[in-house]
């Protein structure tokens, strides 16, 4: 039934400009969408809300091209995605598969490891934006939006126009290298 109201919502929008029930849409998914960028950017809480803000922007100038094929969600966490895509190919103009095809991880530029802190919600937040770091784009995206937002592999192919084989491949090698990661730095899954 969720999608039905967002349904409704997004037609008083798109018919009537009804800007109150575009902020019933934002409010609604505005946590979902913050938390997602945030763990795309690694923590930059200032550029999350940034991208946040311009996801929103854009899905309300242009909520006439939703379809109703997907749920609005999937729909708006599509725009989020394209948002961050097209600031990182803007802040980092080649491609990513050269980019992280040198030979360089990104774990490489980490200066600080991985270490658990009893009872520090903000230090195990910090610790796994720092493992995300190790990952590459694409599986940061599709692990993140599995195990951190609970996403099927249907709707994160529909998020992030990936055939489903490619995000399994994705969130495999990913979960490989979290844990990899993890268990080199301290984390034994027994806490």
């Amino acid at each position: 039934m969720q999608s039905l109201s967002d349904i409704s919502l997004v037609a008083q929008v798109a018919v009537f400009h009804n800007q109150r029930a575009f902020d019933q849409l934002v409010r609604k998914y505005q946590s979902p969408v913050r938390r997602f960028l945030l763990n795309l950017t690694l923590g930059n809480e200032a550029l999350s809300d940034d991208l946040a803000q311009d996801t929103f922007l854009k899905a309300y100038t242009h909520i006439t091209q939703f379809k109703g094929i997907a749920s609005f969600q999937t729909w708006l966490f599509r725009i989020a995605y394209n948002i961050y895509y097209d600031y990182k190919r803007k802040t980092h103009p080649q491609p990513l598969s050269e980019r992280e095809g040198n030979g360089k991880t990104q774990s490489d530029e980490l200066s600080t490891p991985l270490t658990y802190r009893e009872g520090s919600g903000v230090g195990i937040q910090m610790d796994i934006h720092a493992a995300l770091a190790i990952l590459k784009e694409e599986e940061r995206v599709c692990v993140t939006l599995q195990l951190i937002d609970g996403y099927s592999l249907d709707e994160i192919s529909k998020m992030t126009n990936m055939p489903v084989n490619t995000v399994k491949s994705h969130l495999r090698r990913g979960k490989e290298k979290l844990t990899t990661y993890l268990k080199n730095n301290g984390y034994d899954g027994n806490r």
